[in-house]
């Protein structure tokens, strides 16, 4: 049995050596694997840590990039029978994580698995509260619903050769082909076993800018989802107040309550926005959503 690890990659210089020694050191059931780097234009050492570890490097143009096309590149290069996708800003937590996140595909229970996730030490507050709900302790295999992340999956190959990647959407390509697999009767599942440290470390206008392309991309996944001003503010004063309450819990509201009121209102916002956005976008829009300006680490580096 072969997996086939795909890694999507822009300036991933500061995460990408460990994620790649992680991988080396993972224990499988007969299980062996092929690296393959999609990179969309790094000038940093990317391409020569990738060149290091003896991956397969795949280049993609700016201006053709998508989340989905990268995707699909990087899985026709691949000669596997599960396709692993996770982001080169991740890096699994144990030597397990490749095994149990392809353990439900290879035994039939799932055609689409994806891991849990956790922050790191420099992750902002609410976004670990982010991670607490979406990737909890418990697997579910299989689970309800479509709900996926390819910072962190394996996809079967069959299913992925039956219904590729959506090439135009701004981000949530991983539920858009999952909501396409259920449709079918396939199953997705939950694997907590697999779990992998996810670093965004964003400013606040990238932390805007990615929940207002997910907004988009939800508008074409599930058109009857519309946010209102009212929905816009209830959220904002709901999420805060409960983050502070957990923060007061945890005694460490002191230092959380700025970042919190800041990133809640940069998700919030964000989502709201792109909700309402249904234009086709532009290049300059392409390059704002897909390309952040690059982070200078003071503006997100906690003290």
């Amino acid at each position: 049995m072969l997996a086939s690890i795909i890694i999507r990659t822009l300036n991933e210089e500061k995460h990408l050596d460990e994620l790649l020694r992680q991988i080396k050191q993972q224990v499988t059931d007969n299980l062996q694997y092929e690296i393959i780097l999609v990179d969309s234009g790094s000038d940093d050492g990317t391409l020569a840590i990738a060149e290091s570890h003896d991956c397969k490097i795949i280049n993609i143009k700016r201006k053709d990039f998508s989340f989905g096309r990268s995707l699909n590149l990087g899985c026709a290069a691949s000669v596997g029978d599960y396709l692993v996708m996770i982001s080169g800003h991740c890096v699994p937590t144990s030597s397990e994580w490749l095994q149990a996140l392809c353990n439900p595909l290879i035994q039939g229970k799932s055609a689409y698995s994806y891991g849990r996730q956790i922050g790191g030490e420099l992750s902002w507050y609410s976004e670990l509260r982010i991670f607490e709900r979406y990737y909890p302790k418990q697997s579910t295999i299989p689970q309800e619903g479509f709900y996926c992340n390819n910072a962190n999956s394996a996809l079967r190959r069959t299913a992925w050769e039956n219904s590729k990647f959506d090439e135009e959407l701004t981000g949530l390509e991983d539920m858009e082909l999952a909501k396409r697999l259920v449709e079918r009767g396939e199953k997705i599942a939950y694997v907590s076993e697999s779990c992998v440290f996810h670093y965004h470390e964003e400013n606040w206008s990238q932390v805007k800018r990615r929940f207002e392309r997910e907004a988009i991309a939800l508008q074409r996944i599930m058109p009857q989802v519309h946010i209102h001003v009212d929905d816009l503010i209830r959220y904002i004063f709901s999420s805060i107040n409960l983050d502070m309450r957990v923060a007061a819990r945890e005694k460490v509201l002191l230092k959380s309550t700025l970042e919190i009121i800041q990133y809640r209102l940069a998700q919030y916002w964000g989502s709201y926005v792109g909700n309402h956005d249904h234009r086709k976008l532009s290049f300059k829009q392409k390059e704002e959503y897909f390309y952040p300006l690059p982070i200078k680490e003071k503006s997100w580096k906690k003290k």
